[in-house]
């Protein structure tokens, strides 16, 4: 009776795979179709060297011609494993370099028998490089498909800081498919200086490299970059005047204060900090309280506004208040 289609595949994450994925096509996209590279060199000045690498040479030779022969079964797997761990010891004990150059002898043998990775397909790639996914993959020639790890490979893979999650297939006898969804910029946040471009969890992508992400909302301090939600909710809070907030400020890892873009600070509380911007808006409503000349709007007490004014404003109200004391002294 014919399988079901469920048995065909190894998945590491049971999900389907999106479609327009991306097929690499070569050694170093992750297309593999290598030949076996001969373990044992020989070595001219220890006769016995030459000679165990020349047996285990024919002996692999004459054991992958067996394998490929129909109805051999489980005998023929016991030899292979059997034939492989001896030719890598009879190497002067170089089975460590055998295993890097060839791949273990699980894999050997699984590839003698079809189960080699032919063809690498990946989807949603994004900011990343086929290049970029095969190697943190850890996928390499030397792998056979039957062994391959669908789960640790996964793992590996939402390790990078541009990937949210993966999900690996193995379609036998050759196939491996890798579906990504990728993370995508969110925020730009600065912490002594540095200034990260970060994904909407508050996971840094990258370091600020370009003009690209120059519009994305814009957090500092500390823990900033986990509290995204947050911050969003006063940008909307902030009504009208959201496109004059130049960054937000997490001071202390308690409350907020906004940057305006002409270099107001405006200081809310910890508490219903929505309900202070609402203040706000109805005050630059009545009074244009941003256009004046002023430095910071504290609004952090409950039904008090305090207002800093900048040098020039403090020495024009002085000479105002002056000219207004002589002039009541005057008879």
């Amino acid at each position: 009776m014919r399988e079901p289609v469920e048995a065909l595949f190894d998945v590491a994450h049971p999900h389907p795979v999106q479609a327009g994925s991306l097929h690499a096509g070569s050694l170093h996209a992750g297309a593999y179709s290598a030949p076996y590279v001969n373990p044992v060199g020989s070595e001219p000045a220890e006769r016995r060297g030459r000679s165990a690498a020349s047996a285990a040479q024919a002996e692999r030779g004459r054991l992958s011609r067996i394998a490929a022969l129909p109805g051999i079964g489980t005998a023929a797997l016991a030899l292979l494993f059997g034939a492989v761990g001896s030719a890598g010891v009879a190497h002067n004990g170089g089975y460590a370099e055998f295993v890097a150059r060839n791949g273990a002898p699980r894999d050997i043998v699984a590839r003698a028998l079809g189960f080699s990775i032919e063809v690498v397909t990946i989807s949603g790639l994004g900011e990343l490089s086929e290049n970029d996914v095969l190697a943190a993959s850890g996928v390499k020639p030397t792998n056979s498909l039957l062994f391959l790890d669908a789960e640790t490979i996964r793992e590996r893979l939402t390790a990078l800081p541009l990937v949210e999650s993966a999900r690996v297939l193995k379609l036998y006898p050759d196939r491996l498919i890798i579906a990504l969804e990728g993370r995508r910029p969110f925020a730009l946040w600065q912490r002594d200086g540095k200034l990260s471009v970060v994904a909407a969890d508050g996971v840094v992508i990258d370091e600020m490299r370009d003009e690209r992400f120059i519009g994305l909302p814009f957090v500092v301090g500390e823990g900033a970059e986990k509290r995204l939600d947050e911050y969003m909710r006063l940008l909307e809070a902030a009504g009208d005047l959201k496109s004059r907030v130049r960054a937000g400020v997490l001071v202390s890892g308690r409350r907020w204060s906004l940057d305006m873009t002409n270099g107001v600070e405006v200081k809310l509380p910890e508490r219903e900090p929505e309900a202070a911007l609402a203040l706000l808006q109805r005050l630059q409503r009545e009074a244009r309280i941003l256009d004046k000349d002023v430095i910071s709007i504290d609004l952090r007490a409950s039904g008090r506004v305090a207002v800093r004014l900048s040098e020039e404003a403090v020495a024009a109200r002085a000479a105002a208040t002056s000219r207004n004391s002589r002039k009541g002294g005057q008879t």
